[in-house]
Order: structure tokens, then sequence, then C-alpha cells
């Protein structure tokens, strides 16, 4: 029994895949977050009635 807790303490190949899927999350939270703000920079852009921007493509 003691070997295998020796062993199961000196394992470190679940430590990795943990450590690459917090890697992979961060980056993911990071990108929806851009993204989120391009689509708010866009919004505002385009919504500002004295925008020569909007005035450009307006009927």
């Amino acid at each position: 029994m003691r070997t295998v807790l020796l062993r199961f303490l000196t394992d470190e190949e679940g430590a990795t895949a943990i450590e690459y899927g917090l890697i992979v999350a961060v980056l993911s939270l990071t990108i929806v977050g851009g993204i989120n703000q391009v689509f708010n920079s866009i919004t505002w852009l385009f919504s500002d009635n004295s925008s020569r921007l909007a005035n450009a493509f307006a009927p």
C-alpha cells in the first residue's frame, strides 16, 4: 500500500493535463471578453447619430 501511495504522490501526468486545461480556459475567457469589447465598440460607432460613418450608411 505504501508503494502505491508513493507512486501516486510522485506521478505528474495529470498535473500537466490540468495545466493545459487551465491555459485553454484562460485563453477562451480572454477571447470571449475581447470579442465582447469589439462588439460594444462597433455598436457604439454605428449608433451615434452625429457620426459621419453612421450618416454615410443612412438611407
